[in-house]
């Protein structure tokens, strides 16, 4: 006869209550941190360290202790550089992980606050002391993934931090509102003082007190656009926007929405909200537009019509709307030929070049390559973080005997490869040779001396070496700096474009008190 199954019996008693329990845990927890961390310390409400494990022991010669007895009593952030124990004691809030870096090596740690029972028995009172645990002691081999990323994150910022920095002191950033669109160069950014240079900047300079159209004209890579930056910067539109639109960039069909904005619902996939256009953004300011030989024909009539008129029509709407911005233009096309093919409106082309500046391209200037060597080096270092090359006179005259088809946008792109590919920081003209070749440049150009000669003595002077010609440029152009600022060596500098370092050290070398 089968037995009935009896009444469920009753689960046995726990060997302790729940205090003991807890309390066992909290020791057992305690003993099993400290046995498998690398370090762990124990701190007081004030911050006095009162505990230190044994495995904490190799950490005190660097940190300039002997013994446990004497590290212990000190004050946490007396002992331990750049801890944050002294927060968790103020906040009460636990930091579980963090990097910590001091004269002991980078470590991966914890903070634990400790807190008193409270006397009515319902959880935790105030703040009695704290454990510092150290988890890692070599986090560059245990955490590699996580120390490549936050190394990353942390180059980011410091770049960040760089740009925010020069914009703060820059005098055209302080005063303009937030989200405006400000011009990023002045006058000083073009740097160069060969008569050309010098030219350029003075036509640069007089247009800016104007307010007709600038047409600025020259070949790709000489600075048309850091000269639109500067006539902006320097005219009584600084406070106003600087808009820029690259025609050669935007298709076609793009292009009329982009200068003149659209209404809502104007076409398939519009915004709803419709869209300002670059002409009504650089209202009260100044409008470059870059490229203008590339406008399609059926555009150049409305740009024309928006120029006399000084308003436009957004597409999709019938509502005329005024604005007034200060035109730019530039291109490295030949305008007139365009106009005589027919593939650029020649009443739009008298509209625009009112002030024609022509911007001289590299082979016109070559005196002032050195001072872009160093001004474009400093830029790469700044953005690199590594030390800009330094070339000897050598390879100065060598690059200053190429033919710069790209102009300084090629001397910089050249200047890069040259970083990136030399062992060495100090470029001489061999390596720089070997480095243009490798790069692809087969065709190792002398400088031009095929123009007329009015006579033997200009003859011989063409013909000395490239870099006693380049030095003797260089030192007329010192000299004449200098007598124009009175001997005073810090504008020199700024006047040349170069640094007052630099500026000292030429001058020693040139025998120039």
């Amino acid at each position: 006869m089968p037995v009935a199954p009896s009444a469920a019996a009753p689960p046995p008693a726990l060997p302790l209550d729940a205090e003991g329990i807890l309390a066992l845990a909290a020791r057992s927890m305690f003993h099993l941190f400290s046995s498998i961390s690398q370090g762990m310390f124990l701190v007081d409400r004030s911050g006095r360290i009162v505990w230190v494990n044994e495995g904490y022991r190799r950490f005190l010669p660097a940190l300039g202790f002997s013994s446990i007895d004497e590290f212990m009593g000190h004050m946490v952030e007396d002992v331990i550089p750049n801890t944050m124990m002294r927060r968790v004691l103020d906040t009460g809030e636990p930091i579980l992980i963090d990097l910590l870096t001091n004269k002991a090596g980078t470590f991966v740690v914890s903070r634990i606050p400790l807190r008193e029972e409270r006397a009515d028995g319902e959880g935790l009172g105030k703040v009695i002391g704290a454990i510092g645990i150290v988890l890692f002691d070599q986090p560059e081999t245990t955490l590699q993934p996580l120390i490549s990323k936050f190394a990353l994150l942390q180059r980011d910022l410091d770049d960040a931090r760089r740009e925010l920095a020069s914009q703060r002191n820059n005098p055209l950033y302080q005063h303009a509102p937030d989200g405006q669109r400000r011009s990023k160069y002045t006058f000083a950014s073009f740097i160069g003082s060969s008569p050309a240079a010098v030219e350029v900047k003075r036509h640069a300079r007089r247009a800016a007190q104007s307010t007709s159209p600038v047409l600025l004209l020259g070949e790709t890579g000489t600075g048309k656009e850091l000269l639109a930056h500067a006539i902006h910067a320097s005219s009584t539109r600084a406070k106003g926007q600087f808009v820029s639109v690259n025609i050669a960039a935007v298709p076609d069909t793009l292009l009329e929405a982009e200068f003149f904005g659209f209404a809502p619902g104007a076409f398939t996939g519009a915004d709803k909200r419709g869209r300002e256009g670059k002409f009504k953004l650089a209202d009260g300011g100044s409008l470059f537009l870059d490229e203008i030989g590339d406008m399609p024909l059926g555009l150049q009539a409305k740009l024309l019509r928006a120029l006399q008129e000084g308003e436009i029509e957004p597409l999709g709407s019938n509502k005329l709307i005024p604005f007034d911005a200060r035109v730019i233009a530039a291109t490295s096309r030949d305008l007139p030929e365009l106009v005589r093919r027919g593939l650029f409106r020649e009443d739009l082309y008298y509209r625009l070049n009112v002030l024609p500046l022509r911007v001289p391209p590299l082979r016109e200037r070559r005196s002032d390559i050195p001072a872009l060597v160093e001004a474009l080096g400093e830029d790469m270092a700044l953005r690199s973080g590594e030390a800009p090359p330094e070339l000897t006179p050598d390879a100065l005259a060598l690059l200053a005997g190429q033919h710069w088809r790209g102009n300084i946008r090629e001397l910089r792109n050249v200047l890069e490869q040259v970083t990136m590919r030399s062992d060495s920081q100090r470029i001489d003209a061999a390596q720089l040779e070997r480095i243009l070749r490798e790069a692809g440049l087969d065709q190792i150009e002398a400088p031009d001396t095929s123009h007329s000669l009015r006579d033997v003595d200009q003859e011989a002077e063409l013909l000395r070496p490239l870099s006693q010609q380049v030095a003797e440029l260089e030192r007329k152009a010192i000299a004449a700096a200098l007598e124009n600022t009175g001997g005073n060596k810090l504008a020199t500098s700024r006047l040349l474009g170069i640094s007052r370092a630099t500026l000292y050290e030429r001058m020693t070398g040139m025998g120039l008190s």
